[in-house]
């Protein structure tokens, strides 16, 4: 079948029967239709539909190498530098269209099946089995154009203790049941972004497991399709507050619904198993496979839009309003400058530098992508607060839409207009402006960014753990046991 129309995806959306919990209602049918959904599905059609147009779909597809058809260009294995730059293009395509705050395009589990495919061989040490089933299933979602989701971590009940054994190991997603025809998952696991309209859940390892016989039920890797019988989803409340795209920009359009995912003794048949047991490779899943350096490749493509954003949002604000002159104004410009001059360098510098890895397939270097996957999650958290600096009390003084359409609309002119604006032009921008920086909408943007790929600590410390740091050490040695 190849790239989808967004109708297509619309259409299957509407047609999976899931079990969805959102407000104390049950959502299971249509649910492209329903408030908290159906925008934002909405939005991810444009992207589908996007693959079609002339303008775009150089970018966004490549030909598939067993049909013929046009398939994502996030399905493309890479082997050389134009590999990646095609690559990073499709991402960039879509990045820039919803400035980067879109988490979960589907670009970034095609990414990680992409790396995993090509490592067929690293999950034969487990069962040939498996490396055939993973080959097999990227190769199923390359040719529908399927909408992945995914989920990682055990619920946060006792931190103190592991997933294992929380509640005697009751609240995990575990294996309860090992049948000749594949497997039965009970428990739960957080976070599936976008839940509700993927096509399909890639459950894959999560934190780090001890190799011990109580670990043993939690060392898996499968894809289930997201309306298996049995799956349900617990959703937030939704961030969007029915306004339209004046009032809530940002929210009316790119509000991605969280959820806990529950598996209530959940069938995985065994082609859609990827790693059973193995807990030592279940803790090395995304490093050994590339996955990992692939997947950030993708964010780091769409947090360069974000940043790129937030630069060209507090740029307008300045101009609108005259503080664009002002020094301190000036140096928080500076600041955000800085910040996508050092996103695309990282990005350049992990491409030129990236190396073909024992798998096959050309890997953008890992180091650079750590290291900008440890800087963006803080670097982040000023932008909002950058424009809130900008904007101060303006963002507390804002008429909506229908003020605008109402007798109201004198006062606006009058007394809402900026320097290089209209009243109503400006409001406008300050909705975006508010959406971005204060809104329930923007505060999850911020602590979504801060956790992405986990607990900033916890990464640092696995940075400087992974990083060969003795050849600057070396030099610090050389240079004290000089004499001249």
């Amino acid at each position: 079948m190849g790239i989808r129309t967004g109708q297509q995806y619309l259409d299957k959306l509407n047609a999976m029967r899931p079990h969805v919990t959102i407000d104390g209602e049950v959502v299971s049918e249509n649910v492209a239709e329903h408030p908290a959904f159906r925008n934002v599905a909405r939005t991810y059609a444009k992207l589908f539909d996007m693959q079609h147009d002339p303008a775009h779909q150089d970018a966004l597809t490549y030909l598939s190498p067993t049909t013929g058809d046009r398939v994502g260009a996030s399905f493309l294995v890479p082997k050389t530098l134009a590999d990646l730059e095609h690559r990073r293009a499709a991402t960039q395509t879509w990045a820039e269209y919803t400035n980067g705050f879109l988490g979960r395009t589907g670009d970034y589990m095609n990414s990680a099946l992409t790396a995993l495919s090509a490592a067929e061989k690293w999950f034969a040490q487990a069962d040939p089995k498996y490396g055939e089933n993973i080959r097999n299933y990227y190769e199923y979602a390359r040719e529908n154009d399927l909408l992945a989701t995914h989920t990682l971590i055990p619920p946060q009940v006792n931190r103190s203790v592991s997933g294992s054994e929380q509640m005697g190991g009751q609240l995990s997603a575990r294996i309860v049941e090992e049948r000749p025809d594949g497997i039965v998952i009970h428990g739960a696991r957080m976070l599936a972004t976008i839940a509700p309209i993927a096509d399909e859940l890639l459950v894959f390892p999560s934190t780090v497991l001890r190799g011990t016989p109580e670990d043993a039920p939690y060392s898996y890797a499968f894809a289930i399709q997201n309306d298996a019988p049995g799956l349900r989803y617990l959703c937030r409340t939704s961030l969007h507050n029915g306004g339209s795209v004046f009032d809530e920009p940002l929210a009316a359009r790119f509000e991605e619904m969280d959820a806990v995912a529950i598996f209530d003794n959940v069938f995985v048949p065994n082609e859609r198993i990827f790693m059973l047991g193995h807990p030592e490779l279940c803790n090395n899943f995304y490093a050994e496979t590339g996955a990992a350096a692939l997947m950030t490749h993708q964010v780091v493509t769409r947090t360069i839009a974000k940043s790129e954003f937030f630069l060209g949002l507090a740029s307008e604000i300045a101009a609108s309003i005259g503080i664009d002159g002002f020094q301190h104004i000036q140096e928080q410009l500076a600041e955000l400058v800085v910040d996508v001059e050092i996103g695309k360098a990282l990005m350049r510098a992990a491409e030129v530098d990236a190396a073909t890895n024992e798998w096959g397939m050309l890997q953008p270097k890992w180091s650079t992508l750590n290291a900008a996957r440890n800087w963006y999650p803080k670097t982040a958290q000023r932008f909002p607060q950058i424009i809130r600096t900008f904007c101060a009390s303006g963002l507390m003084a804002l008429p909506g839409e229908a003020d605008i359409a109402s007798d109201a609309l004198e006062d606006i002119e009058l007394y809402l207009q900026g320097k290089t604006l209209t009243g109503p032009e400006r409001v406008k921008l300050f909705k975006l402006a508010y959406d971005a920086s204060i809104s329930g909408f923007s505060s999850r943007q911020a602590l979504y960014e801060y956790f992405f790929f986990g607990d900033p600590v916890r990464m640092a410390g696995a940075l400087v753990n992974s990083y060969d740091r003795e050849p600057a050490r070396a030099r610090v040695r050389d240079f004290l046991a000089r004499t001249d």
